[in-house]
């Protein structure tokens, strides 16, 4: 990466960061160290056209939203996106025409949910006029100046014959009418002569009588249900005539898309000005760009008569200097598998050409079987070809097709189909057919547990001492001579020496290395620590190789219970003796053994690259690159 700055004019710098933007190579950042005098006329960029490209960009995401549930769109996930040309992408005339049919379509959805809480309201009325509706009186009936009148309830656990019996105890100018009744409650007609108004209501006070609330309506409780009845079914053809008319606007779906594609590269480009220093006339930027795009860059901005600077950056800015990582055709897959630990530190190390050849190799021994890698690599095909996917989902299927080529090829070395899906078809067929490959398997994980045992582990003392190699290389050219010899070189004499120990060719090269062993902390260490140095030393080295080692048998442990697993349900399959019943049941099993291991697989290998592998030399905390560019989410770009 190389710290860029540039002074340019201020009329020019629209253009300039279109320019930036389609070039993607320049991630633009806060400037830093602006003080002193000469920066104090510096001020930050208005911040409206950024407002302005937020709403649009929010605008055509909900026109989208609201598209999708009224008229949703045909066809499936892996519906390849359009291709078009960034002269369409960024047509002026479109853009405005799809953000004027966003505005209709949000301002549409307003008024489809104004009609519903319209219509909650009215349905709610007609709930509340329900109970009333056996009243012949008019609501707005009033009391006299010899009558009360009123409306009410009491609770549905009151009896009613008890509150009759209650109110005549006390008077017999008063008439109580239950007009219905639920759960809930009793609704009452009160009629009262003033005479006996105060003795009536201590009684209905005393079984929880209050006020029906009906306060605004004239007329009986059958005539206004009767005009909320038309209101509502008014509102209900508003609403569907609403509705329909954002159906009808469904052709518009590719229009807004595009819109919101380009809305979105202008919220990019404005954000991008944000961090940008300005003056009445000129701009100041700042960012990082990758080496080998600045004769690009040079070359793109010439015509704008920018004063360009480009600079290594110090070991103080390595914390702040973003990340990319260089990668082909074989390693940029794994890039899912390095973001989703932790990008290296720039001054770190690339894992992914080193982690590559492992990562794959493991996965094919842990799920081996040729019928398993031959769905990774069809469904890997498929979707890159059907779907063109991008970023992530397109390094995710991409690596799904290695892992079905590991996968397959150990298949064939082990001899699985299926499990044994073929050998007890046959049988199924023919009890006494005998199937044999064209080829002999060079081994069987039931038949050679312990091999494959002693061989997953050997894959794991090469993969950790490729680990310190990595780093014994690193320290060298950082000038950690010491280090590099105390540990790693140390530990390669031991490993060497137990070796010769072991075949009986000689034990001197074991005895150096625990002089080396007991060498290094006296060395380095002062005072009392040179004895606890060594115990700490010999123990957590021969305990951590030891543990790291061990670790790799899980590759044996998925092999076999991958394995076990397909031919148990082959096993059950074919007890029946049906060809039908076998399949059915033999796929079943299989599909479930498919999916348990495509995810078990991909979780023990990542253990094993992230701990025992990276463990040895991995510096992470790096920062991804981000740089200004044309990023789309419902488009392609034609190139």
């Amino acid at each position: 990466m190389k710290r860029i700055r540039l002074f340019g004019m201020r009329s020019d710098r629209e253009e300039i960061l279109r320019v930036l933007q389609r070039a993607g190579c320049v991630e633009i950042d806060e400037p830093s160290d602006l003080e002193g005098a000469a920066w104090q006329g510096l001020s930050r960029p208005d911040d409206r056209a950024l407002n302005e490209a937020r709403e649009a960009s929010a605008a055509a995401l909900a026109a989208l939203g609201i598209l999708k549930k009224y008229a949703p769109a045909k066809g499936g996930l892996l519906k390849a996106r359009p291709v078009i040309s960034e002269r369409e992408l960024f047509d002026e005339e479109a853009y405005r025409a799809a953000l004027d049919t966003a505005h209709k379509l949000v301002e549409a959805e307003q008024h489809i949910t104004g009609l519903n809480a319209e219509m909650s309201k009215v349905k709610s009325q007609k709930m509340a006029l329900a109970p009333w509706l056996g009243l012949d009186l008019p609501l707005e009936t009033a009391s006299t100046r010899e009558v009360t009148i009123r409306l009410g309830t009491v609770p549905g656990k009151v009896v009613m014959e008890e509150l009759l019996s209650a109110l005549k105890g006390v008077t017999d100018l008063v008439q109580l009418t239950e007009i219905s009744a639920d759960q809930n409650a009793h609704y009452l007609f009160f009629a009262c002569h003033k005479a006996a108004e105060e003795a009536a209501d201590q009684v209905l006070k005393d079984y929880g009588f209050s006020l029906a609330s009906l306060k605004g309506w004239t007329g009986t409780a059958r005539e206004n249900d009767r005009k909320l009845d038309e209101t509502l079914a008014e509102l209900e053809r508003e609403l569907e005539a609403a509705k329909a008319g954002i159906a009808d606007q469904k052709g518009a779906r590719e229009a807004l898309e595009r819109c919101a594609d380009r809305a979105a590269q202008e919220v990019r480009r404005e954000e991008a000005k944000s961090r940008l220093r300005d003056t009445e006339t000129a701009f100041f930027l700042e960012g990082w760009a990758p080496a080998e795009s600045l004769d690009v860059l040079r070359q793109k901005l010439e015509p704008f008569g920018c004063a360009f600077q480009a600079e290594d950056p110090t070991e103080e800015d390595y914390p702040s200097v973003p990340v990319k990582l260089k990668n082909n055709a074989l390693t940029r897959p794994l890039n899912m598998v390095t973001e989703m630990y932790s990008l290296p530190a720039y001054n770190g190390i690339d894992p992914n050409p080193l982690m590559a050849p492992f990562f794959i190799l493991f996965y094919g021994i842990m799920m081996a079987d040729m019928g398993y890698g031959l769905l990774m690599m069809l469904a890997s095909v498929f979707v890159l070809k059907k779907a063109r996917p991008k970023g992530g989902m397109h390094n995710f299927f991409a690596l799904l097709g290695l892992c079905g080529i590991s996968t397959f090829v150990m298949g064939a070395l082990t001899g699985g189909f299926f499990g044994d899906f073929i050998p007890q078809l046959l049988k199924v067929i023919n009890p006494e057919s005998q199937f044999v490959w064209f080829w002999k398997p060079l081994f069987t994980p039931l038949d050679n547990t312990l091999q494959i045992l002693v061989g997953s582990m050997v894959l794991g003392f090469v993969q950790i001492n490729a680990g310190m190699l990595i780093s014994f290389v690193k320290k060298l050219k950082e000038g950690q001579y010491m280090d590099a010899l105390w540990e790693e070189a140390t530990w390669w004499v031991v490993f060497v020496g137990a070796g010769l120990a072991i075949l009986g060719v000689t034990p001197l090269v074991l005895a150096l290395g625990g002089i080396l062993v007991v060498a290094g902390p006296v060395v380095t260490n002062k005072g009392f620590g040179k004895i606890t140095g060594i115990f700490g030393s010999l123990y957590n080295h021969v305990t951590g190789y030891f543990g790291d080692i061990l670790s790799y048998s899980r590759l044996m442990a998925l092999m076999l219970a991958g394995s076990v697993i397909a031919q148990v349900f082959n096993t059950l399959g074919a007890i029946p003796g049906n060809v039908v019943i076998f399949v059915i049941i033999s796929m079943a099993g299989n599909a479930l053994n498919f999916a348990l291991n495509l995810l078990g697989c991909y979780v023990h290998d990542l253990r094993l690259q992230c701990l025992e592998y990276f463990g040895k030399f991995y510096q992470d905390g790096g920062k991804p690159f981000r740089p200004l560019e044309i990023n789309t989410k419902f488009v392609d770009i034609q190139e």
